[in-house]
């Protein structure tokens, strides 16, 4: 346990965003799940999901919670496999 103030403010701190950030990555991963089963499945909505997925993504690379390049990528491989299941 930390005995100056600085330093108990930021556990304080840090608690708080890593519960933001958990939250970010949970539907994060959440929305991924969701969106490739209805790719795999090739459900009607599954344009939707990953419209979603896209938007969830930016944002938690946006927050820096991933960085650029993984983002790019992970749009990149789920466009194409709902580009593929389409066909």
């Amino acid at each position: 346990m930390p005995n100056r103030k600085a330093s108990i403010k930021d556990l304080r701190k840090s608690a708080k965003r890593q519960q933001f950030n958990k939250k970010i990555s949970d539907n994060l991963k959440q929305v991924l799940k969701k969106s490739l089963k209805a790719i795999e499945a090739k459900d009607a909505k599954a344009k939707e999901l990953v419209a979603a997925a896209i938007k969830a993504i930016d944002k938690a690379a946006q927050k820096g919670l991933i960085k650029k390049n993984t983002r790019n990528r992970k749009k990149s491989r789920l466009t194409k496999r709902l580009n593929k299941s389409l066909k």
